[in-house]
Formats: structure tokens, C-alpha cells, sequence
């Protein structure tokens, strides 16, 4: 059996490493123009000559928690596209939603400010009752989100494509209820995955439809983002501020607005990192079951993008 790696953006030899001590009747070995062909592919953002020369591919695991950089290469119909379940990053997505969400509700920037300028200030709590946050996606990394957020008791909604229940969670799913759950929640955070129905969902129309002082938290893709019209958004007041930490230009722009606006937060693409040692036993695990014919969770539906 032969596994190849291919990472646009990162050594993949620690994973090959990894891998092979994990899965030593494997040959695993990282990618390059003219190898030997594999069975089963590891990869993040590969280039169409990486599909185009290995056709004998059963397995494409992505090892991030996006795959439409994938769905918009020419993929042959028999292969499997496997995104990870989690790999570590749910808890860490939890733990940067609510950091934002908190950092929001408690009106942490301003205090930032004050001190910055020496002074002792005082704001009058907020209640939380008041503080809605409506989770956009609830596939995996989405449903650990709106649990973490209940621990600190805010109200939670929730959207999906198709009709969901999650545990303490006010569910709305398809078109027909998203100005529903837009108007319902004070803080949105975005967690859909990327398709061509999804992409500038984020734009003037849907955004205008939060609740004034609404606050945009987007750790999806930088894709589902209208940035100008966030912009304009926040410049009228209508919406309070952003979280960014995915933007469609990767780095940012020096020049790009958001880094100097002051009711908007950027990070660098860094709320939920794929975590190696988690990642390496769940690809290998697969790889085993899919060898013993037995099904494999994380299958991607090519068609509908996730």
C-alpha cells in the first residue's frame, strides 16, 4: 500500500514521519511531480497536475475542515473525498468563538482603550438574555460551538441546511428561516461550509437583517464575506463589529481596511489549527476500516460540498 502527501503551505516530512510509524506496512512519502502512484492521498490545497497523475487513487483525505479548494479541481468520480472529524480543532473553535462572544458581551475593547489612557472606567453589565448568538452551520465544529456557549449561559440558535436538533439549542434550517434566525440573534457566528450557495451569504441584505448593535464572527472562509458591505455596515452603526479570522485574501493585504478599523478584530487564520498526532490516527484508522470493506465516517457528498 502506498500513501503520498502533498501540503500546500506545509513540510509535510513530519507527517510523512508520523505516518509511517503509525502505519508501517505502508510506503508513505511525500509528493512530487512524477511519483510512483498511491492509493491513498493526504493533502491540503494540491494543484490538478496532483489528481491528474494519480489516477488509481482510492482515498483523497483533506486535512483541513474545508474541502472546496478540492471540489473545484477535476476529481474522477470513484474517489473518495474524507474530511476529518475533528482532529482537535472543535475544542479549539470553542474556545475562540466564546473568547470573541465574551470579549463582545463584556465590552472588553473599550475597557482595553481606557486603561491604554489611564483611566478607571465604568459600563453597566449586560444581560445575556439580550445576548442571542445564532450559530450559522452545525455540522461537527458548529454543534461544539453553540455547547461550549451554553455553559456561559447565552441564548443560542441555531442554522442549518437541512433540519437539525441539538440540545438547548433553538434550531432553524433551510432558506425559508434564515431572516428568522438573522433577526433572532445578536451575534452571528459563521461556520457554513463553502459552496457556490453559500458563497457572499454574508452580504448587505442578509447582515442588515441582525438586530441593531449585531456583531459578525466569521471563522469559515473569507468567501462567504462581503467585505465592503461589513464595512459599511458597521460605519452606519448598525452593526457593532467583526472577529475575522478567514479572509479571501490569505495573508491580508497590507493596505486591506480591516487591519486599521477600529470596531473590527483580525486574526490570522488561526481559531481551530488540524492537530497532527489526532489527525494521523484518525486517517490511518479509516485507511484500516476501509481495507477491512466496513464503512468510514467523514465521506464528502461532492455534490452539495460538504
Amino acid at each position: 500500500m502506498n500513501i503520498t502527501l502533498f501540503f500546500a503551505s506545509l513540510s509535510p516530512e513530519p507527517w510523512v514521519q508520523g505516518l509511517q510509524q503509525a502505519f508501517p506496512e505502508a510506503a508513505v512519502s511525500a509528493w512530487v511531480p512524477g511519483a510512483p502512484p498511491a492509493d491513498h492521498a493526504i493533502v491540503w490545497a494540491p494543484p490538478q497536475q496532483f489528481i491528474d497523475e494519480q489516477p488509481g487513487l482510492q482515498t483523497l483525505f483533506n486535512i483541513g475542515a474545508g474541502v472546496d479548494a478540492l471540489l473545484q479541481l477535476r476529481l474522477p468520480p470513484s474517489l473518495k473525498v474524507v474530511r476529518l472529524d475533528d482532529a482537535g480543532m472543535s475544542v479549539q473553535m470553542a474556545e475562540y468563538v466564546c473568547h470573541a462572544v465574551i470579549r463582545h458581551f463584556r465590552e472588553f475593547d473599550a475597557y482595553d482603550t481606557d486603561t491604554q489612557a489611564g483611566k478607571w472606567s465604568f459600563r453597566k453589565p449586560r444581560s445575556r438574555a439580550d445576548f442571542a448568538v445564532g450559530v450559522m452551520g452545525l455540522g461537527v465544529l458548529g454543534e461544539r460551538v453553540a455547547k461550549a456557549l451554553q455553559v456561559f449561559e447565552f441564548p443560542v440558535n441555531g442554522y442549518s441546511r437541512s433540519p437539525k436538533e441539538v440540545a438547548g439549542v433553538r434550531c432553524f434550517s433551510g432558506a425559508q428561516a434564515l431572516p428568522d434566525f438573522l433577526a433572532a440573534s445578536r451575534v452571528l457566528v459563521n461556520l457554513m461550509p463553502l459552496t457556490p450557495e453559500t458563497e457572499n451569504i454574508l452580504n448587505h441584505a442578509t447582515l442588515s437583517q441582525l438586530p441593531q448593535g449585531g456583531y459578525v464572527i466569521n471563522v469559515a472562509r473569507g468567501k462567504h464575506l462581503v467585505e465592503d458591505d461589513l464595512i459599511a455596515l458597521i460605519n452606519k452603526g448598525h452593526l457593532a463589529g467583526a472577529t475575522l479570522d478567514v479572509f479571501r485574501t490569505e495573508p491580508l493585504p497590507a493596505a486591506h481596511p480591516f487591519w486599521q478599523h477600529p470596531k473590527i478584530t483580525v486574526t490570522p487564520h488561526t481559531s481551530a489549527r488540524t492537530l497532527r498526532e489526532e489527525s494521523i490516527a484518525q486517517i490511518v484508522g479509516k485507511i484500516r476500516t476501509l481495507g477491512r470493506g466496513e464503512p468510514i465516517q467523514g465521506l464528502v457528498d461532492t455534490v452539495r460540498g460538504y
